[in-house]
């Protein structure tokens, strides 16, 4: 027996449709590449969308096909965004920060047409565009007036939609249709593609309203400080236009000053991002004296979280860090660090060691961990494992059939995630599976070793790898990039975590970097480092 319900497919640009009758005045605000301040709101961008679309429809393109975007947060990209899964065509965003020879390999890949692109990305344009055959059609987010002088054909986005109609119908398309296709960075071998559908992107965002999560609402402010490219923006592209959230879009200056002035001028309540840049900003709060008026906690993600920033956050500023942890290939919000009802009723310090794991599973969800032969590991907080997952919102493969299958036999993604759950539910990364350390037969946690050592006041950044070591196959080596005009020693570094960590954790050696290498997204680039340091010799220095 069937439901009486009706049928009403999840489709993402439905939430944008309710963002637009039912909070249209709602303000969306930018700062564009000349760190102006540009102002639209829901309804604005849910006409210029539809003009998108049009110019789209114009171009020949259709259900399926590929428009790629390659830029940062901003009004163009938005309404490029919702103007190209209305018509059951795919937004890929590209990531502007990868290597060439990696955009070269996705644009291709993916078959992509059409690309728009913000006018900063000019010079990679000109470099992968003799590369890429298959786009027809280049499309800068920007006016004629503000296109620079061009070693390719392009046209301007304002040009481009301007002669549309604001009216034009999205839909009509099964629920389970691609929506957004998002590539792996391609740190070991090519990027892989993650193939989202509209129902996966609702359903996502319907999960991180939850209470137990971003706890997002029409009350809210909310700074989208994790770039659109990374994960739809860990959903709050679809999130915050769901209950009708004013929008604000950084650009590209994310830097502690700018962040910080964002937030203060457009009352921001709630902002999202990765350790690194809440490091600048709680810099310039320090340096500046400076206090949040309306800024009521902040979402990390993409590493782990510090346990200074938690603190710091909390008892400087009264503001509530939430830990959230996923992947590409998870939409990417799975798990949230908020406490549940026993550990909510401690005080704020025996807190703080739940709100530095990576949290409980959202609802429509399962983990598990397991292994190395696939067996399940109990939940007691000290079983280390494999953490695999599946659900509504997790990807069972990977565009064009790269990888292969990728699903165990109970339907489990392995995450390549090494962690623990404990009692409560809680999941804690305790480090990436290409990047664990196996000293004498016991794992080290090079995440909880970075954490501790984050807490020293003259470090900035802290990275852990294994080094080679004729008895006990790794030994960990600790490499520390100082504050500005600080320079601890190697001593301090050590003394200050003798106490803190296991005693056969302690690191064989300290070294000193100018600064660390980062990834495309903002990640630490461990495998850059183990290059690096592959002959090293403690005691060496280098």
């Amino acid at each position: 027996m069937r439901g009486l319900m009706q049928e009403w497919s999840l489709l993402a640009s439905k939430l944008l449709d309710h963002a637009n009758s039912w909070h249209g005045a709602r303000p969306i605000v930018a700062r564009d590449a000349e760190g102006g301040i540009v102002t639209s709101d829901y309804a604005g961008v849910h006409r210029r969308a539809k003009k998108v679309s049009n110019a789209l429809r114009r171009a020949g393109i259709g259900l399926g096909d590929r428009v790629a975007t390659l830029g940062w947060n901003s009004i163009g990209h938005l309404e490029a965004w919702y103007g190209t899964i209305g018509i059951g065509a795919v937004c890929h965003t590209l990531n502007p920060r990868l290597y060439t020879e990696h955009l070269i390999y996705i644009i291709n890949h993916a078959s992509d047409r059409i690309l728009l692109a913000d006018t900063f990305c000019v010079p990679i344009l000109a470099d992968i565009l003799p590369h890429c055959p298959g786009i027809e059609t280049v499309i800068l987010f920007s006016g004629s007036e503000d296109i620079p002088q061009l070693p390719f054909p392009a046209r301007a986005f304002e040009d481009w939609i301007r002669d549309e109609a604001e009216e034009c119908a999205w839909g009509g398309f099964d629920e389970n249709t691609a929506c957004g296709l998002c590539y792996t960075s391609g740190t070991t071998g090519n990027p892989k593609g993650v193939l989202y559908s509209h129902r996966s992107n609702y359903l996502h965002a319907l999960m991180t309203l939850q209470n137990d999560a971003l706890r997002l609402s029409a009350r809210d402010c909310v700074l989208m400080i994790v770039p659109m490219y990374h994960a739809n923006a860990w959903g709050l592209v679809y999130s915050a236009p769901a209950v009708g959230a004013k929008l604000v879009l950084p650009g590209q200056k994310l830097d502690g000053a700018s962040v910080y002035e964002l937030m203060e001028s457009e009352e921001v309540t709630f902002s999202s991002g990765v350790p690194t840049v809440w490091q600048m900003l709680l810099a310039h709060m320090k340096e500046t004296k400076s206090r949040f008026s309306t800024l009521k906690r902040v979402t990390v993600g993409g590493s782990a979280c510090p346990e200074y920033l938690i603190r710091t956050f909390h008892d400087e500023y009264g503001v509530e860090v939430i830990q959230g942890w996923g992947m590409t290939e998870t939409s990417p919000l799975a798990t949230v660090s908020v406490p549940n009802a026993r550990i909510a009723k401690l005080d704020f310090d025996a807190q703080v060691p739940f709100s530095l794991k990576q949290g409980r599973l959202l609802a429509g969800l399962e983990l598990k961990v397991v292994d190395d032969h696939g067996a399940r590991l109990p939940h007691d907080g000290r079983s280390v494992g494999l953490l695999k997952i599946k659900g509504a919102t997790i990807a069972k493969g990977y565009f064009g059939g790269e990888g292969g299958a990728v699903l165990d036999g109970e339907g489990f993604l392995d995450t390549g995630d090494i962690a623990t759950i404990d009692v409560d539910g809680y999941m804690q990364i305790t480090d990436r599976a290409k990047d664990v350390i196996k000293s004498g037969g016991e794992w080290i946690s090079s995440i909880e070793v970075e954490n501790i050592a984050m807490g020293h006041p003259k470090v900035a950044l802290a990275a852990v790898i294994g080094i080679a070591h004729p008895k006990w196959d790794e030994r960990p080596l600790l490499i520390i990039e100082a504050k500005k005009d600080k320079r601890p020693s190697k001593e301090e570094i050590l003394l200050f975590l003798k106490d803190r960590i296991a005693r056969w954790w302690m690191p064989d050696d300290v070294v000193f970097v100018d600064a660390l290498p980062l990834g495309s997204t903002g990640k630490i680039d461990k495998r850059g480092l183990r290059d690096r340091f592959k002959d090293f010799q403690v005691g060496s220095g280098a």
